[in-house]
């Protein structure tokens, strides 16, 4: 873990994180995402009243007609029948009014509904959904891990306190945690909560536009209970300071202080893009992992610390040999 100082001239200390309770103050209050990653990686076939028609009259093309079909479900739109937006490939190919099968027994049916920029669908589910989700769907791995996933990664790729279903990637700080640390903390007294960010394209989509102001970020569900809102609104009366565990739960936060003076119980859809000059009204302290070149991840710790600092960060664990993204090593910036 790398430990990065905001202000002041100190450059930035190796560390490891099992020292991360020590380096904490006795009263912070510690906030983590609580979200679950889901098997949204579905595979299906496709069909349609023209692909049919055509397939009945050349047998030959049925499956190309009605070929293989991968989605990825990003963000849940409303409950019954679910609607999902989704990324859909091959995408060109898969118009409006269009269906896909999945299941063995095709218990479950995507109509295709409305289309988006960059290949994304949105889809109406028709039939098991849930269940031929938790049956055949896999888990949406990062494309730099180079391998198929398998069964074990419905729980490793989770950080421990994955609760709430809706994610299609894990808020990877979190995956750092485990019970003796929080043990640890708990022995110090700090208090935690939690929040919900169900992670989707908003979080790791690549900036598309050259002048930054310019993009704009897809939107994700958000959920603040009573309780935790409680512990904010008491931790900043008390002039405490709230450590945010990953960038999710930044944005989930600054977005929230946004919208009312008080934090209350609430959900919703986030939007929020955070880039050097954003002024943050809760967040005094963040651990976050190693992100990707040219990405909102990227541009939000540069907000948070400073640019130059940032960089210079980065290229002190490049030269250290700092392992970077979802599984990689982390930075506690305060």
């Amino acid at each position: 873990m790398m430990h990065v100082q905001r202000e002041g001239a100190g450059e930035s200390e190796d560390r490891g994180f099992r020292e991360f309770p020590e380096m904490l103050r006795a009263d912070d209050l510690v906030v983590f995402n609580n979200t679950r990653v889901l098997p949204a990686r579905l595979f299906g076939r496709r069909s349609g009243s023209r692909a049919q028609r055509l397939s009945e009259q050349n047998p030959a093309s049925r499956d190309f007609l009605a070929g293989k079909v991968e989605v990825l479900l990003t963000r849940q739109m409303e409950g019954d029948p679910p609607v999902w937006q989704a990324l859909v490939r091959p995408g060109r190919k898969l118009g409006v009014g269009e269906r896909i099968f999945f299941g063995e027994q095709q218990e479950l049916t995507a109509e295709i509904v409305a289309r988006g920029e960059f290949g994304e669908r949105t889809l109406r589910f028709e039939g098991d959904f849930w269940g031929t989700v938790n049956r055949t769907g896999h888990i949406p791995l990062p494309p730099y891990i180079d391998r198929e996933d398998t069964a074990e990664d419905r729980e490793q790729y989770q950080t421990m306190f994955a609760r709430e279903l809706g994610s299609v990637a894990a808020p990877t700080a979190g995956l750092h945690f485990t019970p003796e640390i929080l043990a640890r903390m708990r022995d110090r007294g700090i208090e935690t909560a939690e929040l919900t960010l169900h992670v989707g394209l908003g979080t790791f989509q690549p900036l598309r536009h050259e002048k930054v102001e310019e993009n704009r970020l897809h939107l994700e569900r958000y959920s603040i209970s009573a309780e935790a809102a409680e512990k904010l609104n008491r931790a900043r009366a008390q002039g405490r300071r709230v450590v945010a565990v990953g960038t999710t739960t930044v944005r989930t936060l600054e977005f929230a202080a946004l919208q009312a003076a008080e934090f209350r119980g609430q959900s919703g859809d986030a939007d929020i893009f955070i880039y050097p000059g954003f002024e943050f009204r809760v967040v005094g302290a963040m651990l976050t992992n190693f992100h990707l070149p040219k990405s909102s991840l990227l541009m939000l710790v540069s907000a948070f610390a400073g640019t130059e600092r940032v960089l210079a960060a980065y290229r002190h664990a490049v030269a250290e040999r700092y392992r970077f993204f979802s599984y990689g090593d982390c930075m506690f910036v305060e």
